[in-house]
């Protein structure tokens, strides 16, 4: 864990600079969360980075607790939100592994370009469907790189030698991503991707 933040800290400078790649995409999953949200939505965000998701749905919520492993991408985070006046966020420096949060007390988990970089993403998207309250939102947008990018897998152990990668990056097709979350006891509400080679925007629900 030490090492991954090392690296997400990093590159947090140029991460907060970088342009998004593909803006419509975001846009598009913006707009589409933005229609599943309630003004008194508690949220949780996995793997908030900068901060950038979080501060544009904060208006629209009640509350989020934006979290991330790198103090350094927070330090960036609560800078933009100070900026933005928002006050409705809560940044905390902290891993799922780490992360308390009481059974059926959320409303909406976000994790967006976070569960290809989980040594166990069955693991943790059973942790989110508990923490969810019945009914409750799961919200994803997830690199499936055994679709189309099966190229990667001897180049990334070669990009983690010269740091130029996180520690734990992990491959795994759209199939399996949608099983993972129907054998956690989600329900597939919505599904979009860009292309075969993107992120699959995913919205599971839990039964009410």
């Amino acid at each position: 864990m030490d090492m991954t933040k090392e690296f997400w800290d990093k590159i947090a400078e140029k991460y907060a600079k970088d342009p998004i790649a593909d803006e419509e995409s975001y846009q598009s999953k913006l707009k589409k969360t933005q229609e599943y949200f309630t003004p008194e939505m508690q949220v949780l965000e996995i793997g908030c980075g900068t901060g950038s998701t979080a501060i544009i749905h904060a208006p629209f919520v009640k509350h989020i607790r934006a979290t991330d492993i790198s103090s350094e991408m927070l330090r960036i985070a609560k800078e933009k939100a100070d900026a933005k006046g928002i006050n409705n966020i809560t940044f905390e420096g902290t891993s799922i592994d780490d992360l308390s949060v009481s059974d059926e007390s959320v409303d909406m988990v976000m994790a967006h370009s976070i569960l290809h970089l989980l040594e166990d993403r069955e693991a943790a998207i059973g942790q989110v469907f508990n923490m969810l309250k019945p009914g409750g939102l799961f919200v994803s947008s997830t690199i499936c790189m055994s679709d189309g990018m099966w190229f990667l897998r001897p180049v990334i152990p070669l990009m983690q030698l010269f740091g130029k990668a996180p520690e734990t990056v992990k491959f795994f097709t759209k199939r399996e991503l949608l099983n993972s979350l129907s054998n956690a006891g989600f329900r597939i509400d919505c599904q979009w991707q860009s292309g075969k080679t993107k992120a699959v925007f995913i919205v599971a629900k839990k039964a009410e």
